[in-house]
């Protein structure tokens, strides 16, 4: 028998299951944001030491912190500064291109956690507005919503990848 305690599965915040049959918004807005709901399930419980720990010698930017605060510029980036033409806000730089990750490594987790959910309600709020078809005001090539959707959703889980090896590698918790 083993000294080790290996801490349960998370289990919060609860996460709402896409529907298996719908129309195209409402399974690209529910699938998004069942992923959205896994970057806060897969933070929750982690000790506050473990926020910009980089468990991964070569990644040294993978940090639980860091990676919740690139999806909240994420989020801003495609929604407000691509789909709506608002300027980027966000703190990366040409000269410092990944400065998202080591600002969210040195910040506290549930402030990160709360203006990602903020940036994300806002996300929601412009979708609501906008039609699938709608093409972006900045970039060019303009994507529509639907692609800016679907790049969310890849985005999002791609990183909650990320979340499931730093958060085991650093206190050992794994769960869906």
């Amino acid at each position: 028998m083993s000294d080790i305690t290996v801490p349960s599965p998370l289990t919060e915040p609860a996460r709402v299951d896409p529907p298996m049959a719908a129309d195209e918004r409402t399974m690209l807005s529910s699938w998004l944001d069942w992923h959205r709901a896994t970057v806060r399930r897969k933070c929750a419980g982690l000790a506050p030491e473990h926020v910009g720990a980089s468990p991964l010698p070569a990644s040294p930017l993978m940090t639980v912190g860091g990676i919740v605060s690139h999806l909240r510029w994420v989020e801003a980036y495609w929604f407000d500064t691509v789909m709506l033409n608002q300027p980027d806000r966000a703190p990366y730089s040409p000269e410092d291109p990944d400065a998202e990750f080591r600002v969210g490594a040195q910040r506290p987790l549930a402030e990160l956690l709360d203006e990602y959910d903020a940036q994300c309600a806002r996300s929601r709020e412009i979708t609501a507005r906008l039609e699938l078809g709608t093409t972006a005001r900045k970039a060019r090539p303009n994507p529509t919503l639907r692609w800016v959707l679907l790049h969310m959703i890849e985005e999002t889980a791609r990183h909650n990848g990320h979340l499931d090896v730093v958060r085991e590698l650093a206190d050992g918790v794994t769960g869906e």
